[in-house]
């Protein structure tokens, strides 16, 4: 390998960090801070827990992350830091359309009764399908690379 490639790897995976960072910091931006009275939480529209732009970035995060491996073949150069990376952000991924699902079976009841032909909520749940499809597939690959041994 390369100086050129080092450096190359050195900026794609910064990219990287930065594009998980930015994710993190919008994901958590709305959540309640310490000590503070959530009980007004469940009297919100649902809408307002449906943030389908955190759904695009990860999905776009998880789309990167598979073409730079399909296309370098290893991001690091060490096969298990390459699969717990992917693990990582594999499960990162697979945990927002998780907690969705979740809030809809436990605090949304009623939502998919009384609007099963409402256009933007099947939207949403296929958006988090795909989110939690790409997901899957950077796990797959994460494992595929720890199980591949030394590079």
């Amino acid at each position: 390998m390369t100086s050129r490639d080092l450096e190359i790897l050195a900026v794609l995976g910064f990219l990287l960090i930065a594009l998980v960072a930015i994710l993190v910091a919008l994901s958590v931006r709305d959540a309640p801070k310490k000590g503070e009275d959530i009980s007004h939480l469940d009297k919100r529209h649902p809408q307002h827990r449906r943030n389908s732009r955190v759904l695009w970035g990860l999905l776009l995060v998880a789309i990167a992350y598979l073409g730079l491996l399909r296309s370098l073949h290893t991001l690091t150069g060490i096969n298990l830091l390459d699969g717990g990376i992917g693990l990582a952000l594999g499960l990162y991924v697979c945990a927002h359309p998780a907690a969705n699902a979740v809030n809809m079976l436990f605090f949304e009841r009623g939502t998919l009764r009384q609007s099963p032909s409402d256009g933007s909520l099947l939207r949403w749940l296929a958006l988090n399908l795909l989110v939690l499809l790409a997901g899957w597939m950077v796990i797959f690959l994460g494992i595929r690379q720890l199980v591949a041994g030394p590079a």
